[in-house]
């Protein structure tokens, strides 16, 4: 399964949010930056420090005038169970039967194990960065964040 690069156009995300939202990326085009990044579940060690740091750092992305999207498999009533929790600012989907992750492309660690993948996707709808580290879960938020700035300042 190939995934999507830099210089992709996103595909449609369209899912209901933890909250009861309905989220349509198509809704942010020409408006905002958006960071999407797929994570393999919640309440684990690497996905609760990934969480975290988003939220440690959300009000920087705002600043700079992106959203961030968080989408694992697990359903809503635990995505809403795991931010009321973290106390996450941003939204959350589930993707219970993979299509979002199919959609992006996200590659599976070693196989087996759900990736974590984080794109960020500018105000047109382009990749402007994918980011790829099972391990590394916590640089996923610098990362995104030193992009999202630069969008900014263009």
């Amino acid at each position: 399964m190939s995934g999507i690069g830099v210089g992709d156009k996103v595909p449609s995300l369209k899912g209901a949010a933890h909250t009861g939202q309905s989220v349509n990326l198509d809704d942010y085009r020409g408006k905002q930056t958006v960071v999407v990044y797929f994570y393999p579940k919640d309440d684990t060690p690497g996905c609760t420090t990934q969480a975290c740091s988003f939220r440690d750092s959300y009000e920087d992305f705002v600043k700079a005038g992106a959203v961030v999207i968080g989408i694992s498999s697990d359903s809503n009533n635990k995505h809403r169970e795991f931010a009321e929790r973290r106390k996450l600012p941003f939204l959350l989907l589930a993707d219970e039967d993979g299509a979002l992750r199919k959609a992006f492309g996200v590659p599976k660690t070693l196989g087996l194990f759900p990736g974590r993948v984080t794109y960020v996707v500018d105000r047109q709808g382009i990749v402007q960065h994918v980011f790829n580290s099972q391990l590394n879960a916590a640089k996923h938020v610098t990362e995104a964040l030193s992009v999202v700035r630069r969008l900014a300042e263009e």
